[in-house]
């Protein structure tokens, strides 16, 4: 079910109107209308605002594959975002400025989402917690990340119990955590592609 068809369905389960529904959402009633026509896309802000006043997560709005019968509401979700953190492969945020192709989000569970103020450009980030338990997960966003002159050489970090991913486009680095040449080695490669001290200094 894809997003547009949500929103409509949403709406009219909570008995609301076009015109009450943007309201809420700050925009016009033509915004609305846009979005549930899938003519245009709510901005993360609106989403963040979309999944509070219908009590659904980010998942259930983002991934075309869930349908809103099928997924828990939010106030649920930190017992399940637990639960599906031990079993998953993967832990890590991922910047979604950074990713070329959005479809990779269909590989993430994602559990919270914050709007980051960078001040840069973007000026704002939209960082994405998540897990994943596709084993192929660091070759598949390799190969989405963004570089370049226009864009930069962005990557996302992550772990896998005691194993540190860094992720840039075609390119996958990790070491063990606690192993420090390795983690030398994997620093010295990030510094090649012009990330500095501070951009390393992620967790562990």
């Amino acid at each position: 079910m894809k997003l547009s068809e949500k929103i409509i369905e949403l709406r009219k389960m909570n008995g609301m109107t076009q015109e009450e529904l943007a309201s809420l959402c700050n925009v016009s009633r033509q915004s609305i209308s846009k979005w549930e026509a899938d003519i245009a896309l709510p901005e993360t802000e609106k989403l963040l605002i979309l999944g509070k006043t219908f009590h659904v997560s980010m998942d259930t709005l983002l991934k075309d594959e869930l349908v809103l019968g099928t997924v828990k509401e939010v106030h649920l979700c930190g017992n399940n975002a637990i639960q599906e953190k031990k079993q998953a492969l993967y832990e890590g945020i991922l910047i979604k400025e950074s990713i070329a192709d959005d479809t990779i989000i269909d590989y993430l569970n994602v559990h919270k989402i914050e709007l980051w103020n960078a001040g840069g450009k973007p000026k704002y980030w939209t960082a994405l917690y998540f897990t994943s338990d596709k084993t192929d997960f660091p070759e598949r966003i390799s190969r989405v990340m963004l570089s370049g002159i226009d864009h930069g050489n962005w990557f996302v970090d992550f772990k896998n119990n005691n194993e540190k991913y860094i992720v840039f486009k075609d390119m996958i680095l990790k070491y063990k955590i606690g192993n420090q040449a390795e983690k030398e080695y994997v620093c010295s490669e990030c510094r090649k592609m012009g990330i500095s001290d501070a951009e390393m200094n992620w967790p562990e």
